[in-house]
């Protein structure tokens, strides 16, 4: 009797303890199984939020954007230079918060830069980094024909690439086009400047410890995207958006009652204009004199050539093209100091007369009135002067709008870049992106 009590004993206890045991299981399996629910809802709840955050910096972006615009349109039209409100702005471009997340503008005047479709060989080689291959590539990849320059290519070459494409053979739609170029590569076309922000960020200033590779020379070296565009382009009106008048066209009456001349000061322009004037500099030369001629009456065949006093009061007001709209032009009071070297022919000498003429802006609150002006910098000549006229102006139309917006919480980032056209009226977006990175 005793022996089957004790037997009956350890059986009970034998199955209290595997019933521990069991609870125990059941209690690790269930911690476990909580843990991981709570793991995989932190989860959720932090993609919930970045998405959230998405949406919020992706308004954030187009609220920066429309800010630019609502400054460009704002703008006077007269000229346009680098202390203006839509370039020179901290207060509505930096840093600005909006609903838990913050935004950054930068503006960039696309007259300030060379136009890939209008630029000549010369103009390319003087850029920096440029070699003889790729410039003759760029400039057979945006010609209509199939013949390739002496150190360029055509069709055949990427036809006959790994994975081939067509060549564009016709003008170049947008500047990142030039990355299928024969040559054209990342580095050379973005530089240090990856983000296109402008600035010398800490990741382009570090040398190889990370992307882009840099320097490290703490100097932001730019690349070609900053001298080159596809879109400038300048109206042929003056300043107060009235037609200029063509000196190669107007009569002598013309030229009197629309410029203000005097009849020997119209006569002399009729009589020597023969085929035509290439550029308005063709109205003044080295001998030029300085201020108008101070004799009286007119005379049937007296003629008084242009003084450069009359020339800079009369340049923004006449043309030597009946086109309507001017390509390629060039905003003396944007353009970047690499770009006027490029103007200028390149070499020793036309570095420091961009210099000049860099320093020369700065001085003035709206920079350069007419190309005019020019006349007026240390070192300029009126050959120079005459060389690059024609591919001047000083005031601008396409803009490139670029805004980086980053949440507070999450860390989520958004950019958008847009290339507007403000000369119509509302704005006409000519190329637009938005993305988490490019």
């Amino acid at each position: 009797m005793t022996r089957q009590v004790d037997s009956l004993m350890r059986c009970d206890r034998n199955n209290k303890g595997l019933a521990l045991v069991i609870v125990l299981w059941i209690v690790i399996l269930m911690t476990a199984l909580i843990a991981i629910v709570s793991q995989t809802s932190r989860l959720d709840m932090k993609m919930a939020t970045a998405v959230v955050d998405e949406v919020r910096c992706k308004w954030a972006c187009r609220a920066g954007t429309e800010t630019a615009i609502g400054l460009l349109n704002e703008d006077l039209r007269a000229t346009d230079c680098l202390l203006d409100l839509w370039c020179d702005n901290d207060e509505d471009y930096n840093d600005v918060p909006l609903e838990r997340c913050v935004y950054s503008v930068y503006v960039t005047d696309e007259a300030g830069k060379l136009n890939v479709n209008t630029i000549t060989r010369e103009q390319l080689m003087a850029l920096p980094y440029m070699e003889t291959q790729i410039a003759d590539a760029i400039l057979d990849w945006r010609d209509d024909d199939e013949n390739p320059r002496s150190d360029g290519a055509e069709g055949g070459y990427y036809q006959n690439l790994p994975f081939p494409y067509k060549i564009r053979n016709g003008p170049v739609k947008t500047i990142r086009e030039l990355l299928q170029a024969r040559g054209v590569t990342k580095d050379l076309l973005y530089g240090e400047d990856l983000n296109l922000n402008g600035q010398l960020d800490y990741t382009e200033a570090d040398g190889e410890l990370s992307p882009p590779m840099d320097n490290g020379d703490g100097y932001l070296d730019e690349g070609w995207i900053a001298y080159l565009t596809c879109y400038s382009y300048e109206k042929n009106v003056d300043a107060e958006g009235q037609n200029r008048v063509n000196i190669n066209q107007a009569d002598e009456g013309q030229l009197q009652n629309q410029l203000g001349l005097t009849a020997p000061q119209a006569r002399w322009i009729v009589q020597n204009r023969g085929s035509g004037y290439q550029n308005i500099a063709g109205l003044i030369n080295p001998n030029s004199p300085k201020e108008p001629s101070k004799e009286s009456g007119g005379g049937d065949n007296r003629a008084d050539p242009i003084d450069l006093q009359t020339f800079s009061s009369i340049a923004d007001r006449i043309t030597t093209s009946g086109e309507t709209t001017l390509q390629g032009t060039v905003n003396v009071n944007t353009a970047p100091k690499e770009v006027l070297v490029a103007l200028l022919g390149g070499g020793d000498q036309a570095e420091p007369l961009a210099e000049s003429i860099v320093a020369e802006r700065l001085g003035r609150l709206y920079g350069f009135q007419s190309i005019a002006e020019l006349l007026k910098v240390s070192g300029m000549t009126v050959e120079k002067f005459q060389s690059i006229a024609g591919l001047l102006t000083v005031r601008s139309n396409v803009f490139t709008v670029r805004c980086y917006a980053t949440a507070d919480i999450s860390g989520a980032m958004m950019q958008s870049e847009c290339v507007l056209d403000r000369s119509e009226t509302p704005c006409k977006v000519l190329y637009w992106y938005q993305g988490a990175n490019y």
